[in-house]
């Protein structure tokens, strides 16, 4: 062979050398600028709910997030995601399956973006509409001619806490007439068009329904849905996945997980008041507060806790403090019972932590009067204590007035139930003798209080239950919700169990090491969660509704997946145990010194969906898992300095369990978060609509999502690495669920 050939022999060998340097290479770029894109996304959306904060959702949805430079940024980040999956030559069908649903989610998001049709259309009653309007106030054309035949609003029972809207509507086409009804998770839908319940007029005679025509997004993204579901749970059960890998090297390796050390610091008189024997009587009279009819004692429970910060006032019961207020006034307003909270709010008024209300005023009148109208215009943590002042006064004016004291049924000349307060302004179809009794039963109750007539005053609060179940009728609660009721009141299982909890995994720790012992721990930690379970099924059946519409429920039912889990694993997975008992305890804790309301009111209309139900449950157990990760990680730094032979096991196993419950916590995540998509679509129209808690949600799915790709970050296989991820991650978490609820705030806040 010449030289000449040899030359161009070794010139193509060194080019054929080099091509896989260059194939990394370009795989290296493309991985660096997919990084930097998916930050700066996860940033974005970060950043956008702030601006919705400042400006308004609305804006933010439209300005920010619907901007082209946003979307662009989305369409660049898909490009390169499908470039590096190609030059990975990933093969695995599930694997293709999970990441084609994303792309397929996005395009439909995309196609909603550019093509849908959304709108209102404002009906009166009797008058045909053809148009409706857009956000810009341009009129568009219905498919149809609309016309509002009635509008109502149906109650719970005996109260005015809406239970549906609905509007009665005729739809005419092409000489072809449809009644339907459109109402709160019922829509309509045809010719191209969708019909949702979104308001209406204050006389009640007119309606506005959102108008969404969709016919491309919808059904692109319903199936990127599909294809995620599939793709979520196929990364369960694939005997080839990671997650069974991981089972499979948990069985082999049964060795104990250390639990995280947490330090928890657990938390007089002369009135003339009722014997606690006659006011439990008083206290089962019936009343209608908070939006439902309950018993007066459980509204006697919240009046002493909003006035003294607790629900028992020195030896008195609620139900003798509501008493008291009500008959004595004049000696219980000279009692200490009123809490100022505000160090600030004591020292400028020169007042001490517990007043009497007599205090609030002096020579000059209300002390608190020159105050308030500044107050109402300022967001300060001294205006907010002076209004929280003002508020607990203005509640023991309306229950020394009567104004709150919703306690006598009507049946109106219609069959319908209301309920009256002693003051309020009385229908004149009521009978004279009924009205007579409404306005001095109270009356009479007094006398024979201050007579120490306890007999026929106990007679008399008889007779007035009597009164509530005849002309109560069907809006009365039952039987068995009033004794669940009592019983819920009586009995504080949450405040016990947070104490319980955290004691026992504390003491839990001192017996790693006594498998016999330990066992009992197990045993107590069953006992509490059949406990709790207790307590939700009180709520349940006081309600009616399943126990998750509120950020107290929602932490109840935390704390009751993360020990429903832990008793699943703490058989395989010995330390499970303690893990349970310290985080369900730390959930129950929060639930309890937050500011979340733990009173049961009637849902808003829009959340009776049998989608809600199953949305926020898995949901839940997304964020119950993925807490379990985080104590992992603390667990694990707190081990990992020693250098005996037992902690560096257990540092070891502790990657593996952060690990077995991260790819369940992203399942659920996934399947939770776009099961509410689906919901919302059904609800009000828009599967996705940028509210803060969505977009956090989706946020804390992105972050966690990293951890599921160890082979494209090689440095998440170092146990150190990889559990500092795991507890900066959990900072999303967090935000998604306390700091949407108190700081930014919208539709999904419940604070």
């Amino acid at each position: 062979m010449s030289q000449e050939g040899c030359d161009l022999q070794k010139t193509l060998e060194k080019a054929l050398h080099k091509m896989p340097t260059l194939g990394k290479y370009v795989a290296m770029r493309i991985k660096k600028t997919l990084s930097i894109v998916y930050l700066l996304l996860v940033a974005l959306m970060a950043l956008g709910t702030i601006v919705g904060k400042y400006t308004s959702v609305e804006m933010a949805a439209d300005q920010f997030f619907g901007a082209w430079w946003f979307t662009l940024l989305w369409a660049v980040g898909v490009a390169l995601g499908v470039a590096y999956f190609i030059q990975q030559r990933v093969r695995r069908p599930l694997l293709v399956l999970l990441h084609l649903s994303f792309v397929v989610i996005l395009l439909g998001a995309l196609l909603t973006h550019l093509t849908a049709k959304k709108g209102i259309v404002h009906l009166r009653q009797g008058k045909p509409v053809t148009t409706y309007s857009t956000k810009t106030g341009e009129q568009q054309p219905l498919p149809f001619t609309l016309k509002l035949n009635r509008f109502r609003v149906s109650y719970h029972a005996g109260n005015m806490a809406a239970m549906d809207y609905a509007s009665e509507i005729t739809i005419l086409h092409n000489k072809q007439v449809e009644h339907y009804q459109v109402a709160m998770n019922k829509i309509y839908t045809g010719y191209g068009v969708r019909l949702y319940q979104s308001s209406f007029d204050d006389d009640m005679r007119g309606s506005y329904l959102a108008v969404n025509a969709d016919p491309y997004g919808i059904p692109v993204t319903y199936v990127g849905y599909a294809l995620l579901f599939i793709g979520l749970v196929g990364m369960l059960v694939d005997k080839r996945g990671r997650f069974r890998q991981l089972l499979r090297q948990s069985k082999a390796q049964r060795a104990a997980i250390v639990g995280l050390l947490l330090c928890i610091f657990a938390p007089t008189h002369a009135q003339t008041a009722l014997s606690q024997a006659t006011a439990a009587e008083f206290g089962k009279v019936l009343i209608v507060y908070n939006g439902r009819i309950c018993p007066l004692e459980t509204f006697a429970i919240d009046f002493t806790k909003k006035l003294y910060g607790s629900q028992q006032y020195q030896d008195y019961t609620p139900c003798q403090v509501l008493t008291g207020f009500l008959f004595w006034p004049s000696e219980w307003m000279k009692a200490p019972i009123l809490k100022v909270k505000s160090k600030a709010l004591r020292e400028q008024l020169q007042l001490n932590e517990y007043i009497s209300p007599m205090r609030l005023f002096g020579q000059q009148g209300y002390i608190l009067g020159p105050y308030l109208q500044e107050a109402q215009n300022q967001q300060s943590n001294m205006a907010k204590a002076l209004l929280d002042v003002d508020d607990k006064m203005m509640l023991l004016m309306s229950l020394t007035k009567g104004d709150v004291l919703k306690l006598y049924p009507y049946v109106t000349p219609n069959g319908q139930v209301d309920w009256f307060a002693p003051t309020d302004k009385l229908p004149r179809t009521m009978p004279v003798a009924q009205q007579k009794y409404i306005r001095s039963i109270l009356n009479l109750a007094n006398q024979l209080a201050h007579q120490g007539r306890n007999d026929m005053l106990n007679d008399l609060v008889h007779k007035l239950q009597r009164y509530q179940v005849y002309y109560g009728g069907t809006t009365l609660p039952s039987p068995l919700a009033l004794k669940a009721e009592h019983l819920y009141n009586h009995f504080p299982f949450t405040t016990i169990l947070f104490m319980v909890n955290l004691t026992l995994g504390l003491c839990s720790i001192f017996f790693l090491a006594q498998r016999k012992r330990y066992v009992y721990f197990t045993i107590f930690m069953g006992l509490a969660w059949g406990i709790l379970t207790f307590t939700l099924a009180l709520r349940w059946i006081i309600n009616g509704t399943i126990p998750m519409a509120n950020g107290y429920e929602t932490m109840l039912l935390l704390s009751w997946l993360i020990m429903f889990v832990s008793l699943l694993t703490t058989r395989t997975l010995k330390l499970m145990t303690t893990f349970g008992l310290l985080m369900s305890g730390f959930m129950l804790l929060v639930s309890h010194i937050g500011e979340m309301d733990p009173n049961i009111t009637p849902r808003m209309p829009v959340l009776n969906s049998p989608l809600l139900s199953i949305h926020v449950s898995i949901i839940m157990m997304a964020y119950a898992l993925l807490s379990l990760t985080f104590i992992s990680a603390l667990a694990y730094f707190l081990t990992s300095r020693s250098h005996r032979k037992g902690m560096v096991q257990m540092s070891q196993q502790l990657t593996l369990l952060s690990q077995l419950f991260l790819y369940p916590a992203m399942t659920t995540l996934g399947l939770g978060i776009f099961i509410g998509a689906i919901w919302a679509n059904i609800s009000w129209g828009t599967y996705w609509s940028w509210d803060p808690k969505e977009t956090w949600a989706l946020i804390t799915f992105m972050v966690y999502a990293v951890l599921l790709h160890p082979h494209s970050l090689p440095s998440l296989q170092r146990p150190r690495i990889y559990h500092l991820y795991c507890l900066c991650a959990f900072l999303t978490l967090l935000m998604t669920y306390f700091g949407v609820n108190y700081f930014l705030g919208g539709m999904h806040s419940y604070a």
